[in-house]
């Protein structure tokens, strides 16, 4: 299967009270050496986790699902996806929505719950990554989740359009095999944490390739600073990317800290 390579941004702003000060979750250093620690020179300052979660409040959750060896069985694997969940408001993302817009460029990849993005401005719950025969179970799991632990909304209605966006993993995965369950997405929103984000054969990014290399979960952050009103603001910037298929063009998801 060849498909276009794409490059979909999700944009969530998010208001904090918290603008130049951050405390994270856990102070534990990485299991493998990122590519700063290395020499490799990046631009700007990052923030103290160099990750997404360097904005307040927003968590991180993955299910990872790496097993089988072989040639490829349907139904059996070998089996190389999973799910990622990111929350902007931790928990509270279901019943505090956060602005939001989002973008493609020459892209083919699916990402449900847009259209209402773009005609609200606001994002209501997780952003969920998946593969592409996936995205349908990933969305009714998060529906599942806000019914049985959100409330519904201002006027008693209950409904949920979420965003649940794709990336081919069928070249390392047996993704007609559809092994991706609702409780594989409830664990990843369950599980999301602050703190330092786990990276790589992660969650959504397990089976992802890249021209040619093994792609997965990335993320950054940087510092910025810049004259607003004559005095110096200071704000947070950062990324969730997932490198997919042989183009040249990652997902990424960007959050960006706002003065309350």
């Amino acid at each position: 299967m060849i498909r276009l390579h794409y490059f979909r941004v999700l944009v969530g702003l998010f208001c904090s009270l918290i603008i130049a000060s951050f405390s994270p979750a856990q102070n534990n250093p990485p299991a493998r050496p990122r590519a700063r620690d290395l020499g490799v020179p990046f631009d700007g300052t990052p923030g103290p986790l160099n990750a997404i979660t360097d904005v307040s409040g927003v968590t991180v959750g993955h299910t990872t699902l790496n097993f089988g060896e072989g040639k490829l069985q349907v139904g059996k694997g070998p089996v190389r996806t999973g799910v990622t969940a990111v929350l902007p408001r931790g928990k509270d993302s279901m019943s505090n929505p956060v602005f939001a817009g989002w973008w493609s460029l020459n892209g083919n990849g699916e990402m449900t719950g847009t259209t209402w993005v773009e005609e609200s401005g606001l994002l209501e719950g997780p952003v969920m990554i998946t593969n592409t025969h996936s995205v349908g179970v990933v969305r009714d799991a998060v529906i599942q989740w806000r019914v049985n632990h959100g409330q519904p909304d201002p006027t008693g209605y209950w409904w949920s359009l979420p965003v649940v966006a794709e990336t081919w993993d069928g070249w390392l995965n047996d993704i007609n095999g559809f092994h991706v369950k609702p409780e594989h997405a409830l664990h990843a929103i369950d599980s999301a944490a602050s703190g330092l984000v786990p990276e790589g054969n992660v969650g959504g990014g397990t089976g992802m390739v890249c021209n040619g290399f093994k792609g997965g979960i990335g993320t950054a952050s940087r510092k910025l600073e810049f004259l607003c009103s004559a005095t110096t603001a200071r704000r947070t910037i950062c990324a969730l990317p997932e490198f997919p298929w042989e183009g040249k063009f990652p997902l990424m998801f960007l959050t960006l800290e706002l003065p309350s």
